[in-house]
């Protein structure tokens, strides 16, 4: 059940500290893996965070987060007090709800100020903010946790409160939602949990939802390779419309993915396969098939594809010129139309 997926499953983490991550949701890019390889996110709240940071601006924060995490560098926090809402982010304010939090904890901004706070930030709104900055300046200084915080650190209050309006300032250009954040980044995870616990049935997915896009699917397919999974040719006696994963666990192609081979078509090799057993050789193949959906020209794609070679012969055997008219393909054609009105 994928709404019931633990969050704290350490293979998904591995694939993500691995950066191992194409065909997941928001965290495929090359600069990403490079990020999450250096990273190692080891909780759900670092998926969320780089999800926020990777994006113009907030980008040059992530060496800095990075190291942090893995305590290359301090930990460090204007006053103690706002660990309580910077600790998951190691100190570095990430998210617009941080902010919010952070001037209903320093300066007891109601949540309706503080909400105005957070939309002036994000439109930008010069007049809005500078008010809000007097009375953000008149909160703390009548917060005693906060003039407290002010003498433990030997900081004089005025200087402190503008370094933070400041920082808040600066974070405004690129300032993200965590509640937006944190949607992507489960999505995200429950896509990684599925390529860790579900590797070729997740793949096949991925390769069925981008028929459309062949740049993709090759991305797909290498990423098969690396993961050691087998591909293996369209076959009229196993391939479905789509991708789709065989009882060994290989992936097997699907039918109407071939160019020119119509979804018509290939539900109709189908319908037959299922109700009357999978074709025991190639005569039983023309015999059977639905002359009216397949043509010749899709037996020659399904052909070009592999999509016979389970019945033994050489794809180039069935295109093989028989005189100047015709080819091994047109007589099996003729055979089977002959045979199917010798049985009307």
């Amino acid at each position: 059940n994928i709404d019931k997926v633990p969050i704290d499953d350490p293979a998904t983490y591995k694939l993500y500290s691995d950066g191992r991550t194409i065909g997941t949701f928001q965290f495929e890019s090359a600069g990403m893996q490079k990020y999450l390889r250096e990273l190692q996110p080891s909780t759900f709240e670092d998926l969320i965070a780089m999800n926020a940071l990777y994006r113009p601006g907030p980008m040059d924060y992530i060496p800095d987060f990075i190291d942090r995490k893995h305590g290359r560098k301090p930990i460090e926090y204007d006053i103690p007090v706002m660990e309580k809402y910077l600790k998951d982010t190691y100190g570095i304010t990430v998210y617009q709800e941080q902010v919010m939090l952070l001037s209903r904890l320093l300066a007891d901004f109601t949540r309706g100020e503080s909400d105005a706070l957070r939309k002036a930030m994000g439109k930008k709104q010069i007049d809005t903010m500078n008010a809000l900055k007097t009375q953000f300046m008149e909160g703390c200084r009548n917060n005693l946790e906060f003039v407290k915080g002010c003498k433990e650190g030997e900081k004089k209050l005025d200087d402190l409160v503008n370094k933070i309006w400041g920082d808040w300032e600066a974070f405004a250009s690129y300032a993200f939602n965590k509640s937006h954040s944190v949607c992507y980044a489960y999505i995200a995870y429950q896509t990684g949990f599925l390529k860790a616990h579900y590797p070729a049935e997740f793949m096949a997915a991925n390769l069925s939802n981008n028929l459309s896009q062949i740049e993709k699917v090759t991305v797909f397919m290498d990423e098969c390779k690396r993961m050691g999974l087998n591909v293996l040719a369209p076959d009229v006696n196993e391939s479905f419309n789509d991708f789709t994963v065989n009882s060994h666990g290989q992936i097997r192609f699907g039918m109407a993915a071939i160019k020119g081979v119509g979804e018509g078509a290939v539900e109709k090799i189908i319908e037959e396969r299922e109700q009357n057993g999978p074709y025991k050789d190639v005569y039983d193949f023309f015999e059977r098939i639905d002359y009216k959906y397949v043509n010749k020209k899709t037996i020659e794609n399904l052909i070009t594809a592999g999509g016979l070679d389970s019945f033994g012969y050489h794809r180039a055997q069935f295109l093989y010129p028989i005189d100047a008219n015709s080819t091994v393909l047109d007589m099996l054609v003729n055979y089977g139309q002959k045979n199917q009105q010798d049985s009307n």
